[in-house]
């Protein structure tokens, strides 16, 4: 299969690229990074990139951004951070990307555990994360040929607990080979309208 991953290079997208990498070509796509560079807040910049790569198997996105602060704190332009990045990001490439993922291809988004348990200063990350699973499950009833969307949805990673575990009291880690998993039963399962969960 030809697999794109946005967001490659991350903690979790390398751990995903190396689970997928037998058998498959895999493009990397980052910010600055990878094979392919692209601005996921900038639709211009997504259907460039599908241009110059063409058509692929499979498409997953494990990027995106969003403002963590406290409400009260939050400005109009704070909440569109999230919305431009890890929402509008999402549907534009799957709103662009269909025209460029063969017959029974897959999208695989990322969310999160802050769509079903927000923690502080996560308002506007919470309601981002809701709204792509809303997305998912409306989208999966459209796409035609044979296009396949799910969203993997992570508790706090076992790899980046150092960095965030203090914002997740009482969190207990996923462990990464469950966060893998998640994508391949998106990529190589049947399923679609999804919301892969995932939890210790």
């Amino acid at each position: 299969m030809k697999i794109l991953i946005i967001g490659a290079n991350g903690t979790i997208g390398r751990a995903v690229t190396n689970s997928l990498q037998n058998g498959n070509d895999i493009i990397k796509v980052g910010k600055t990074s990878g094979d392919f560079q692209a601005d996921i807040s900038n639709s211009s910049s997504i259907e460039d990139l599908f241009k110059n790569i063409g058509k692929v198997d499979a498409i997953i996105f494990i990027a995106g951004e969003a403002k963590w602060e406290q409400f009260e704190k939050l400005s109009e332009e704070d909440f569109y951070i999230g919305i431009r990045s890890k929402l509008m990001g999402q549907v534009n490439l799957v709103r662009i990307g269909q025209k460029y993922l063969h017959q029974k291809g897959s999208f695989t988004l990322t969310t999160g555990i802050l769509a079903d348990e927000p923690v502080d200063k996560t308002t506007s990350a919470a309601m981002v994360n809701g709204a792509i699973h809303s997305f998912i499950k409306a989208v999966a009833l459209e796409l035609e040929n044979g296009h396949r969307i799910n969203a993997v949805s992570a508790d706090l990673v076992a790899d980046a607990k150092d960095k965030y575990q203090d914002f997740f009291p009482g969190h207990t880690p996923v462990p990464m080979y469950k966060v893998t998993d998640a994508y391949k039963k998106s990529v190589l399962g049947l399923g679609t309208g999804q919301i892969i969960r995932v939890k210790a």
